[in-house]
């Protein structure tokens, strides 16, 4: 094919199309990898029935999260002072009063929310239906919350920066000249990282002069540093139109009435925000929530666990230290040791659902013993020394004639404590370990013992060792 031949058959609409083609593809795959990831931690949490106790609102909104990936939902949520007409707005995108409106201050007193689904009525420019880029019909949720200037503010206001982090895109009413209570909350709202569309209602309540002096003002003064022209739109959700009307006597007077919305603008700039990116949007939106959520689960899940861990592991000091104090036998005293820190570890592993075998819970002991370097030595020799000399006492006892029973107490109690110390450094590494996920995160396991042993008191434990083991001991 010669060159002519091929300017000739080369159309430059055809690589757009094939842009497009590929970007939807690419979206598709991301939506696909959201849906999967997101039922991955729904079916997976690993929760026992009474870590599940107090999590359920967290657990409640993952699963949310999960219908809305499936049900293709974009969450829209209209934020604004009392009085700018937030519910009007979205009762005239819903093309119906579904939301209360009225002259009181605060009608809206909790979060309330409605489907918008475009009908064949809505054609604007050819929009017969809302449809995300590639994929099918999707549903808009119109959220509708309290006024961020009600009384008891600063709930409500948490309140609407909790919803604004799980929404997808955030509609700001404004009806005039923005307030600094206004201008400050969008600065906030700004920080969630939403796409945001600022519409300026009530335009009908002004002359066409003053309104777009008003507009100007904020498009190049207020928000010059937080929003686009393009994100700024003039809306009339419940405007008042002036008619003539005769009336019985045949004069002429004036009467007021609620005209027809004027919300076209605000509806094409929506529906180019999600035909542009909307799949993508709520699949992104979507993660980032669920992962905050999914954080706060698993902070929860380590705390419970990690108490229940921490009493399995002062068992286990102690099984391991009364053990050691009572057997006179030096080898056996070294073989119970790492007896009872295997069977802790084992135990540990259970607790974190951790699937792990006595050979694994063995190397796993051996390599916490190579990190911990210097204390499993000093362990080992100690234990060795003390017990080489209790054996000596407690063979002395009977011509002593229980002279030396007091000196043998003693030297266990020491050897116990030595070994309960080393127990329970061991237990708090491995629980760090499994708490990772049987790994040791992005450091080393010399780095995480190192860690560890820095932030362990091992003289308050052994004071507390001493003090068990010598009851015991006296009870034995």
């Amino acid at each position: 094919m010669s060159q002519t031949d091929f300017d000739n058959c080369w159309n430059p609409d055809d690589l757009d199309q094939a842009i497009l083609d590929f970007k939807a593809i690419q979206e598709e795959i991301n939506y696909k990898k959201a849906q999967n990831t997101m039922r991955g931690l729904v079916n997976h949490l690993d929760l026992t029935t009474s870590e599940q106790v107090g999590l359920e609102t967290e657990l409640n909104h993952l699963t949310a999260m999960l219908e809305k990936l499936d049900r293709s939902v974009v969450q829209i949520a209209a934020f604004g002072m009392v009085g700018r007409g937030k519910s009007s707005v979205l009762n005239s995108l819903l093309g119906k009063a579904i939301f209360e409106t009225g002259p009181l201050h605060g009608v809206t007193k909790t979060v309330d929310n409605a489907n918008w689904q475009l009908n064949t009525d809505d054609t604007h420019k050819g929009v017969q239906r809302l449809e995300l880029s590639g994929w099918g019909n999707s549903q808009i949720q119109l959220i509708d919350t309290p006024g961020i200037d009600e009384v008891g503010g600063k709930t409500r206001e948490a309140l609407a920066h909790e919803i604004a982090r799980q929404v997808d895109l955030i509609l700001f009413i404004i009806a005039g000249d923005m307030t600094n209570v206004e201008y400050q909350t969008l600065c906030q709202l700004r920080e969630v990282g939403k796409p945001m569309i600022l519409a300026f209602n009530k335009i009908d309540q002004y002359p066409e002069a003053d309104r777009l002096a008003i507009y100007q003002k904020i498009r190049d003064d207020r928000v010059k540093e937080l929003l686009s022209p393009d994100e700024i739109v003039m809306v009339a959700a419940s405007p008042l139109v002036t008619e003539m009307i005769r009336n019985q006597e045949g004069s002429l007077k004036q009467q007021r009435k609620r005209g027809k919305p004027q919300v076209e603008a605000l509806k094409l700039k929506i529906l180019e925000i999600l035909h542009r990116e909307g799949k993508s949007l709520v699949a992104l939106n979507t993660m980032l929530y669920a992962s905050e959520v999914n954080e706060q689960i698993v902070e929860r899940k380590l705390i419970i666990r990690e108490d229940a861990a921490n009493q399995l592991i002062q068992k286990a000091v102690m099984a391991k230290a009364v053990a050691i104090a009572l057997n006179p036998v030096t080898v056996v005293d070294l073989l119970t040791g790492a007896v009872v820190d295997v069977a802790m570890i084992l135990a540990l592993s259970r607790l974190y659902g951790v699937d792990m075998t006595q050979q694994g819970a063995i190397a796993l002991l051996q390599k916490i013993g190579v990190s911990m370097g210097g204390i499993t030595g000093s362990e080992f020799v100690a234990s060795f020394g003390l017990s080489s000399l209790k054996s000596l006492l407690g063979l002395a006892t009977p011509i002593t004639g229980g002279i030396s029973l007091l000196p043998y107490v003693s030297v266990a109690i020491t050897q116990g404590g030595v070994a309960g110390a080393s127990c329970y450094a061991i237990g708090q590494v491995t629980k760090r370990y499994l708490a990772n996920g049987a790994s040791w995160g992005p450091e080393g396991p010399k780095t995480v013992v190192k860690s560890i042993l820095s932030s362990l008191d091992q003289s308050s434990i052994l004071n507390r060792i001493k003090w068990e083991l010598g009851a015991k001991l006296k009870r034995s």
